[in-house]
């Protein structure tokens, strides 16, 4: 099976979620499924989100860059910085 990305979870989970406010409700292996899917999309976000923050660097007004040290690290840790 294909890697799944955030937009084929996402629209099964929506999938899931409409049926689960209809009459007919979830089966419990619907249920299950949706736990499941919930879990991998967080896992995918957050490990997204993560990256973009790693690769971020901040600036003040005056153009000073003020990146904090722990990114900054981690940019170094990662070759992304030299300095």
């Amino acid at each position: 099976m294909a890697e799944e990305t955030m937009d084929t979870l996402l629209v099964r989970i929506n999938e899931l979620a409409h049926k689960a406010k209809t009459s007919e409700g979830l089966t419990p292996a619907e249920t299950a499924e949706r736990a499941t899917l919930r879990k991998k999309y967080l896992k995918l976000f957050r490990a997204s989100f993560k990256s973009q923050v790693e690769m971020m660097q901040v600036y003040d007004k005056s153009g000073k860059e003020v990146t904090p040290e722990k990114v900054r690290d981690i940019q170094r840790e990662k070759g992304l910085r030299d300095n």
